[in-house]
């Protein structure tokens, strides 16, 4: 019997699909996104997605609107965006992040009081405002009868071949905690390059730099950035990013193929975040951003070319979230042993 899951901003499906090879049963899926909720049908036509807002769905009868008891879902899944609030621990629960997405998720805690939840975020959630944040984040958690644990992970350690840490907040409900366990999974012995994946020849689906661009990308070498091209092209380049601190090495850089990609973005052309692909001289497409994320090639993007590159830029590896999808089956093992 298949674990049963709901996953909340479940975006194009990386987590999705992730957790659905690691065992689980998608019982409901929330995303307001009309893209990336077609996405999500188009691919899983039997998936019961929901393309509305998390607060007008949050507002109703969960118990009912999923045709589950309080108690009964085995996990909640989904990462809110949560940097549009911070509080200095008032202690008000879910008062104090009344408005947010993230009260959302807790109130689909709150009313379904599932056996385990994931939460997942950015790195940089751990550090926003002082760490006040977060902090309001566990002590919710905590308010709502969850011990939690997080970890960070870099996706380059579980299959991806790319550069991506992301915050993994696990919950077991208190009552369950005596019962079971939850332990990150171990990190793989080799850890995937650009050579490792299917590089396209003139794609489809792809972004173009403009003739100035390509120009100058053509200069740099696989596995350089603007130091290794001559300094005043690079500064007429540059502008005022020239006078700027720091290495800058996004700017005008090109991956190698005996490298990870660096973190997938959501639009493929940022001056201060290029990634020039490591043979031809244009961005990565579509489908080569997606194969970085593990997606599997029948996994076909709905929209517009924007809409796409946004989708696979906002997903969760799929490789990884399959691996802290089977930690969470063992966990929910030993929580129906002890039954």
């Amino acid at each position: 019997m298949a674990y049963k899951s709901i996953e909340l901003f479940a975006g194009a499906g990386g987590l999705a699909l992730g957790l659905e090879q690691a065992g689980f049963e998608h019982i409901g899926l929330v995303e307001f996104d009309k893209s990336a909720a077609d996405t999500l049908t188009h691919n899983r036509p039997n998936w019961n997605v929901l393309c509305e807002d998390v607060e007008i769905v949050a507002a109703r009868d969960l118990e009912k609107e999923f045709g589950i008891n309080k108690g009964e879902l085995d996990l909640l899944s989904g990462g809110a965006p949560c940097q549009s609030f911070s509080y200095a621990g008032k202690r008000l629960g879910l008062d104090d992040v009344r408005g947010t997405m993230f009260y959302h998720y807790a109130s689909f805690l709150h009313k379904l009081q599932p056996k385990m939840f994931l939460f997942e975020n950015v790195r940089g959630l751990l550090t926003h405002d002082k760490g006040r944040t977060f902090g309001t984040i566990c002590n919710i958690f905590n308010d709502e009868g969850y011990t939690i644990q997080y970890q960070v992970l870099n996706a380059w350690e579980y299959g991806v071949p790319q550069k991506r840490e992301r915050l993994i907040t696990i919950g077991i409900r208190n009552d369950l905690v005596g019962k079971c366990g939850f332990s990150y999974p171990k990190a793989h012995d080799y850890k995937p390059l650009l050579k490792d994946i299917e590089l396209e020849h003139n794609p489809e689906e792809c972004s173009k730099y403009s003739a100035s661009k390509e120009k100058i990308f053509a200069l740099v070498p696989p596995g350089g950035y603007w130091r290794d091209i001559d300094p005043d092209i690079a500064k007429d380049y540059m502008k005022t990013c020239w006078y700027m601190g720091g290495g800058r090495t996004g700017i005008l850089r090109r991956l190698s193929l005996d490298e990870p990609s660096l973190t997938v973005l959501t639009t493929p052309q940022m001056k201060q975040t290029d990634r020039c692909h490591p043979i031809e001289v244009r961005p990565f497409s579509v489908r080569e951003n997606a194969r970085i994320q593990t997606f599997p090639d029948d996994w076909e993007f709905q929209g517009t070319i924007g809409a796409k590159y946004r989708q696979v830029g906002n997903a969760v590896p799929c490789n990884l979230a399959k691996e802290i999808g089977l930690e969470c089956v063992k966990t929910l093992d030993m929580i129906q042993q002890t039954v």
